[in-house]
């Protein structure tokens, strides 16, 4: 990293006070001027030198005192992160070009911030990508290991003043604090505040008369203005903040009618107590600001719990196979530990990191780095999480136990965001303006009108108006029952990415559902007809063992049922390939083995066109037939989705099954069989260039297109580990008879977002009938206004879980 600017700078010594421009700490002795700015150190001049050099000084725009000082502080000594094992332990991913890490930025404490850690690929090109999770301080960052290294990404943040907390101790499981302790002086300073100038203005409460000694009255008033300006100028500078980069960006957001009020009522009582003409209201001032903290530690506190189970309680239902003796078994993730074996088959997910045993591993990383060129691993190497296998089994020891946030991480990665252009989010994001402008308007009225009439009066109503009616509320509703919501959602093992899909579920009017694996059953039942012997048997076994697709799976366990003693590990296999849509081939102890359709073998037999063929050695010698097997409750999820519009069904299987169907889906569905994954991805872009809004429910195996492309993409997921990041919802396929009620209680938390939003209008009709009247006092009005928070997140939560109690989701812990 190189600073362009080296422009001379000097040191002054002032015997005024001179604040740093880059921290704002007061410069107690040498000043260092440089570009025409003070600085208190050399380090802050070299963190703005670097910024300036970029174009990145609209980080001080965004908050002036955001930087930190780093007066008396060393660069902490990071050649330990050039250590290949240092790195493995902290690395999430790594494939040598790409590398993925998340830091703990204790340092983290404003949108300033925010800001520059997002921005830190325009300081170094080594940095793809930056996100920030504030209410965990934490940075994720995607590296180019081209152009960069651990270490220096490290000093680069060290030498900005965000070190992170590096430990190589319990990785998966450390807990980090998530308490903003910035946050919380600031309430601390304002409650301090508050009871003292009560204290002070005690005698006035009582009524007592102080114009016979205006000495101490005088006193009081002065030491009321001292601990009043600690509260106004720190613990309510981010109102100040936040309204101020608002009119910036010509928006008048939430914070302005409160940063307002809170400027009247400083401006006002100053004026009264140093012309000696009242008392003023900083009891008042200092209390508003303390109720307004505490209502938004109550906010946090209650959004950043609803995440914290997102984050931490929603596993994916998505399981591993668990290699015991010679024994395969399915066991849930959150059980996996070090040492485990695991088998994962073809396209599927590798759910942590592990060690290659066995096989040929061949990773696409496309989920993780957005590049679809698979990379090679061979025995004894190291493979990631988030790694899709292509081509046969492999076995894997379990190195790092399964991380659910690095998961969660790759679900929600940039690459498989859809554009959202929903009705509710537009509501959301402009009722905060119109309801702000509204406030004004009364606010002004209010004032105009108690003017003329009583001065106190009129300040006081006009500061209970801006007080009483913040839109706080209103913001408050999506968040919360929406985030109740996921959480019951997830406890009936329905996984939903974000909340935007709540509201894009309401938008359906056309559904395309998948067959084999999301219809019918992945163990389907089989028959055979043709020759049969332990070899063929083992010929057939170790070719569909490989593959997790549902036919695969059910003609292994077929053909295990016929030769339980069938030793499949000592088969050798090569050139093992599966043909999407079509069937797998290999080269099983020398021959070359095929099972799938008649139509891609190319057989004559007339009879084998509805059929699975298996052929060897270029001869077909037997048939399978399957007997599909439906759902549980298939009948009542398609009369459920008739009313959304027209279904369709795609299969990539012959249309054997077809008679079955058309029974089941309405008269008017659209039924296609032999359907290629580009087939159903032109489908679904078919509709969607109809102006149709296009729910898709799907396995994820042949369908992950589609699934991606359409505006819902639903996988049902079996006790295997085919996760498919590209969709927006997971259901395990044992509830798969609650998906009607699981899709209305996501449709009606909607009305009850409208529900919440009529209830802070009447609740702000009802407040501001009395404060314009002059009746509630300010303070009084800094209390109701944290209340009518509460009052939204109590209702959000219960009228949730009664729509819950009600469609029979409701679940107590």
């Amino acid at each position: 990293m190189s600073v362009a600017s080296q422009a001379p700078y000097q040191v002054i010594t002032e015997e005024t006070t001179t604040k740093c421009y880059h921290c704002g700490s007061a410069c107690e002795e040498e000043v260092l001027h440089f570009d025409d700015k003070p600085f208190c150190c050399e380090g802050c001049r070299m963190v703005y030198d670097i910024l300036n050099s970029n174009g990145l000084c609209k980080y001080y725009e965004i908050d002036e005192t955001a930087g930190i000082s780093l007066k008396g502080k060393t660069l902490a000594e990071y050649a330990f992160l050039d250590d290949p094992e240092v790195k493995a332990q902290l690395l999430q991913f790594s494939d040598g070009k790409q590398s993925h890490i998340t830091f703990y930025i204790p340092a983290m404490h404003c949108n300033s911030c925010i800001w520059l850690l997002e921005n830190l690929y325009r300081l170094s090109p080594g940095v793809l990508h930056s996100t920030v999770h504030f209410p965990k301080k934490e940075l994720y960052l995607r590296l180019d290991e081209t152009q960069t290294t651990l270490r220096k990404i490290v000093e680069l943040l060290a030498g900005l003043g965000y070190a992170p907390a590096i430990t190589l101790n319990d990785l998966d499981n450390s807990k980090k604090p998530v308490v903003n302790r910035t946050f919380y002086y600031q309430l601390g300073v304002a409650g301090f505040a508050f009871g003292n100038i009560m204290l002070l203005s005690f005698p006035e409460y009582l009524g007592l008369e102080l114009k016979s000694d205006p000495f101490y009255a005088r006193v009081f008033g002065y030491l009321n203005i001292l601990l009043a300006l600690p509260v106004v100028f720190y613990s309510g500078r981010d109102y100040f903040t936040n309204a101020w980069q608002g009119l910036r960006r010509g928006q008048l957001i939430m914070d302005f009618p409160l940063a307002l009020g809170i400027a009247a009522f400083f401006v006002r009582s100053t004026y009264e107590i140093l012309s000696h003409t009242g008392a003023g209201f900083m009891d008042s001032l200092a209390g508003l600001v303390f109720f307004l903290l505490i209502g938004k530690w109550f906010q946090q506190r209650t959004y950043y719990h609803i995440s914290f189970e997102r984050d931490y309680r929603s596993y994916f239902p998505i399981a591993a196979t668990l290699k015991i003796g010679n024994e395969l078994t399915s066991i849930a993730l959150d059980k996996l530990k070090q040492g485990d074996i695991i088998v994962v088959k073809n396209q599927e997910i590798v759910p942590t990191d592990a060690v290659v045993l066995s096989g040929e591993a061949n990773l696409d990383y496309s989920f993780v780095t957005g590049e679809a060129e698979a990379v090679a691993r061979s025995k004894g190497e190291k493979v990631y999480a988030g790694g899709r296998q292509v081509g046969a089994a492999i076995e894997l020891m379990v190195s790092r136990k399964v991380s659910q946030s690095y998961l969660t991480q790759l679900w929600n990665n940039e690459v498989f965001n859809k554009p959202q252009h929903l009705a509710a989010s537009i509501i959301a994001n402009r009722v905060g303006k119109y309801f702000t402008i509204a406030i004004l308007m009364v606010g002004l009225g209010t004032l105009i009108y108690w003017l003329p009439r009583d001065g106190n009066m009129a300040f006081n109503a006009f500061t209970s108006v801006l007080i009483i009616a913040c839109p706080c509320a209103v913001a408050l509703a999506i968040p919360f029952i929406f985030g109740n919501v996921l959480r019951i959602l997830g406890r009936h093992q329905f996984y939903l990415r974000n909340t935007t899909v709540i509201e894009s579920l309401d938008t359906i009017d056309a559904v395309v559902f998948d067959k084999t694996g999301t219809l019918t059953t992945r163990q389907q039942q089989f028959s055979y007809t043709g020759e049969m012997s332990p070899e063929i048997c083992q010929d057939a076994m170790a070719l569909t063992r490989q593959s997790n697709h549902p036919a695969s799976e059910g003609i292994f366990l077929f053909l295990q049922n016929l030769y339980p003693s069938n030793d499949i590990p000592k088969a050798k296999i090569a050139q093992w390939e599966e043909h999407l849509g079509k069937g797998v081939s290999g080269l099983i102890n020398g021959r070359f083995v095929r099972i799938g359709s008649a139509s891609w073998i190319g057989t004559e037999d007339a009879a084998a066109n509805s059929k699975i063929v298996l052929e060897i050695a270029g001869r077909t010698v037997g048939y399978f037939t399957p007997t599909g097997t439906t759902r549980g409750g298939i009948a009542q999820v398609i009369s459920f989705f008739k009313q959304f519009g027209r279904l369709h069904l795609l299969s990539g299987d012959s249309p054997r099954e077809r008679s079955t169907f058309e029974q089941l889906l309405p008269a008017d569905a659209e039924l296609r069989f032999q359907q290629s994954p580009f087939d159903k991805l032109n489908f679904v872009q078919q509709l969607q260039s109809e102006k149709h809004r296009v729910l898709m429910i799907g396995d994820g195996l042949n369908d992950a297109g589609a699934l991606k492309q359409s505006d819902v993409g639903i996988v049902v997921s079996d006790a295997s580990n085919n996760f498919t990041p590209a969709c927006d919802a997971i259901l395990r396929a044992e509830q798969f008879a609650l998906l009607p009620q699981l899709i209305k209680m996501a449709q009606r938390s909607i009305y009850l977002v409208y529900g919440a939003y009529g209830l802070a209008l009447i609740y702000n009709i009802f407040g501001l009938s009395y404060a314009v009247q002059g009746v509630f006092t300010p303070i009084v009005a800094a209390i109701l206004m944290p209340l009518s928070s509460i009052t939204i997140v109590t209702y959000g939560l219960i009228s949730s879980n009664l729509v819950a109690r009600k469609l029979g989701l409701f679940k107590w812990d």
